[in-house]
């Protein structure tokens, strides 16, 4: 009877530690944003950032296509905007920036650009990371990419040619959702 009990207790002991050992691994997959990591963020990470949509909130909670209206400096006919986790406690019950907001480290926004032909022209990505070399004053990284990847805007211009635009009157911490399309 010890030996059938030994036995039983001994699969069960493994089969419990493969248990945590399978959901360890789970949980250490890629993230989706480099809110803990101090290497500097590449245009590639940018890239696979735009690629994801899972984990994030669609701002004013719809996935629809926004035209584009004068206020963009983005060229493409439509715009809409997602948010990770951290920068989507930034929004209101209707799903807009709240006035006033600090986003916090790590916040990361994606703006898919899209064109009137309904194809993904590239994404405009901000990731609030203060200590990255490529970061503005502000604590934002500006990211622009093609729809393949490719690098529209240097990284290491920290938001020139960006922040123009990103510093009109109703800004909410260079953010312009609530003021122009997202």
């Amino acid at each position: 009877m010890k030996t059938i009990l030994g036995k039983v207790i001994s699969v069960c002991m493994i089969a419990l530690l493969l248990t945590v050992a399978a959901c360890e691994t789970s949980m250490t997959k890629a993230p989706t944003t480099m809110t803990t990591t101090t290497e500097a963020i590449t245009i590639a990470k940018i890239y696979e950032i735009a690629k994801q949509t899972s984990g994030f909130t669609w701002y004013k909670k719809s996935d629809a296509l926004l035209v584009r209206n004068g206020k963009s400096g983005h060229i493409e006919a439509f715009q809409r905007t997602r948010l990770d986790a951290t920068a989507a406690m930034m929004l209101d019950a209707n799903g807009k920036v709240k006035e006033g907001s600090v986003f916090a480290e790590g916040s990361t926004i994606v703006k898919e650009l899209v064109n009137a032909d309904r194809t993904v022209n590239g994404y405009a990505v901000m990731i609030k990371r203060k200590a990255d070399p490529s970061a503005d004053a502000d604590g934002w990284v500006w990211g622009y990419v093609t729809a393949s990847g490719a690098e529209r805007h240097p990284l290491s211009s920290k938001g020139n040619g960006c922040i123009g635009c990103h510093s009109i009157a109703g800004h909410i911490d260079r953010t312009l959702m609530n003021v122009s399309n997202p």
